[in-house]
C-alpha cells in the first residue's frame, strides 16, 4: 500500500471519528477529569503542561488529517462538476478555472457580469445602492454564478 493511499484512509476515518459526537463527549469527560484531578496534583505546573502538551499534539496533528480529507472531497467535488459541464450544454471553458490564478478567474467573472448585463440588464449586476432613510435597493439576481455567463 503506497504511503499517500494510506495516509488517505487514516485521515478519512480519523476526521470521521473526530466529527462523532461521542468522540466530542469524551472530549468534554476527560476535561472533566482533568479538571476535577487538579486539587490531587495541587494544580501543579506538571498537571497544566499535560492537558496543554496533549490538546497541541492533537490539533497540530488534526490540521493535517483534516485538511488531507478536505483537499480529497474538494478534488472529488470538482471533477464531478466538471463532468457535468462537460456533459451538459454549459461552456467548456469553465472546466479547470479552479487552477487558474486570482486575476484569471476575477478575469472569467468580469466576463460573466458583461455578459449578464446583455441579458438581465445593468440592475442585475450592480451593487445594493443604499438612499438616506431608505434601506437598500436589493440585487435582483446574484449574477456571481457562471451558468449565467456565457448566455
Amino acid at each position: 500500500m503506497k504511503i499517500s493511499s494510506f495516509f488517505g484512509h487514516v485521515a478519512d476515518r480519523v476526521s470521521r471519528a473526530a466529527g462523532h459526537p461521542i468522540t466530542f463527549v469524551f472530549c468534554c469527560l476527560l476535561i472533566l477529569v482533568w479538571g476535577a484531578s487538579g486539587p490531587m496534583f495541587r494544580f501543579s505546573d506538571t498537571w497544566q503542561l499535560v492537558i496543554n502538551t496533549g490538546t497541541t499534539i492533537v490539533t497540530f496533528l488534526m490540521v493535517f488529517l483534516i485538511q488531507n480529507s478536505q483537499n480529497r472531497e474538494g478534488a472529488a467535488l470538482q471533477a464531478k462538476l466538471d463532468e457535468l459541464i462537460r456533459s451538459s450544454a454549459a461552456q467548456n471553458a469553465f472546466i479547470g478555472i479552479e487552477h487558474l490564478t486570482q486575476e484569471e478567474v476575477d478575469a472569467f467573472r468580469d466576463r460573466c457580469a458583461q455578459a449578464a448585463r446583455k441579458v438581465a440588464g445593468e440592475r442585475a449586476v450592480t451593487k445594493p445602492i443604499k438612499q438616506p432613510g431608505k434601506p437598500p435597493i436589493k440585487l435582483q439576481r446574484r449574477l456571481d454564478r457562471l451558468n449565467y455567463c456565457w448566455s
